[in-house]
């Protein structure tokens, strides 16, 4: 999310330089990418009202992107977005609308409400990707035998399948991934583990999470990759950007071409207000994501380098409780599964 110009229009809710600079530092590192998905907080429209806030304005979040703000998108390198979430319908269908035809007119596909999907050409293959939320006119990952149908008849008709879902409780008080259903709100926002199980089982591909606005660990299921929240990327605004909330990562996923997970890398992000991705030398999340993933996926779960470092769980990777390990991975010869005590070289 960019910036708003809800409920302030004058202006007041977005960035400098108005916006062109928001994903500048980050979007070498998405260009890396031969496909690069994000997910679009926020519909891209000009005007309307949002009859979400119609009654208050104060503590009611509502987004409206200004459609010129495509272009820093496309700019960044962005080839798919997101429009299954909570804030995709701010501004109702006139709104979900207008985002859909600003990407299609910058060549960025999308995906988000039922028989949305998209598709992009990679290097002479079809890849396809199907998000999901937990909200009406999406395509809802709470009705499990239809958000299978839905993954199966893509999957029958491309190469590669990516299904991504916006869910569970949001904070930093849930960065685990329970078992069951997540609820936050008042609301079934889904039993993810069942629901990610079952989209690889159905042909998925790589599954991708987001929607508790902090990082989650990785799992590898039947040699598929599970990112089950990449934390809070961009957002630019009043928000709560403290601690975790404001840790987020690129992940950079190397796969085979039948989706087999074969390592990658994470790219650590921190935002400081009022908001907006930079690149974090002190790799913080790093730590953060390795704990989580080895608290809940245990032998399933992705193995994580100092650096970033991603293997697959099979992988032997040795430790680097040594100064002459850390010695070699410093100069990029090693390379260790255990995130040391700080140090300086």
């Amino acid at each position: 999310m960019l910036g708003t110009t809800f409920p302030d229009d004058s202006g007041g809710g977005l960035p400098p330089n108005d916006g062109a600079d928001v994903l500048r530092e980050v979007a070498p590192v998405l260009k890396l990418g031969d496909v690069v998905f994000g997910n679009l907080e926020g519909p891209l429209i000009d005007g309307g009202e949002s009859s979400k806030c119609r009654h208050r304005v104060n503590n009611c979040y509502a987004f409206r992107v200004p459609t010129r703000y495509g272009n820093h998108l496309k700019d960044a390198g962005f080839r798919i977005m997101g429009l299954a979430n909570n804030h995709a319908m701010d501004f109702g269908a006139a709104g979900r609308a207008s985002s859909r035809a600003v990407l299609e007119s910058l060549g960025i596909a999308h995906s988000g409400e039922v028989g949305d999907l998209a598709r992009i050409n990679v290097k002479g293959r079809q890849v396809e990707l199907i998000a999901f939320a937990t909200y009406p006119g999406a395509n809802n990952l709470n009705d499990l035998e239809a958000a299978l149908e839905a993954i199966k008849a893509a999957r029958a008709e491309s190469d590669f399948l990516i299904v991504s879902f916006h869910g569970g409780a949001e904070g930093a008080s849930h960065q685990h991934v329970p078992a069951g259903d997540e609820t936050f709100l008042g609301e079934d926002r889904g039993d993810l583990r069942r629901f990610a199980h079952a989209a690889i089982d159905a042909g998925a591909n790589l599954v991708i999470g987001h929607g508790p606005h902090v990082v989650r660990g990785l799992e590898v299921y039947r040699g598929r990759l599970i990112a089950y929240s990449l934390g809070n990327f961009a957002t630019y605004g009043p928000f709560n950007l403290n601690g975790e909330n404001g840790m987020a990562f690129v992940l950079e996923a190397h796969l085979a071409l039948d989706g087999t997970f074969l390592g990658g890398r994470l790219h650590p992000i921190r935002q400081i207000k009022p908001g907006g991705p930079r690149l974090d030398p002190e790799m913080a999340i790093v730590p953060i994501v390795r704990d989580l993933t080895r608290a809940d996926f245990r032998e399933n779960g992705v193995k994580i380098g100092m650096r970033g470092e991603l293997w697959p769980p099979s992988e032997n990777v040795p430790g680097c409780s040594e100064w002459p390990e850390l010695l070699r991975q410093a100069l990029g010869s090693g390379r260790c599964d255990i995130f040391p005590l700080p140090f300086s070289l």
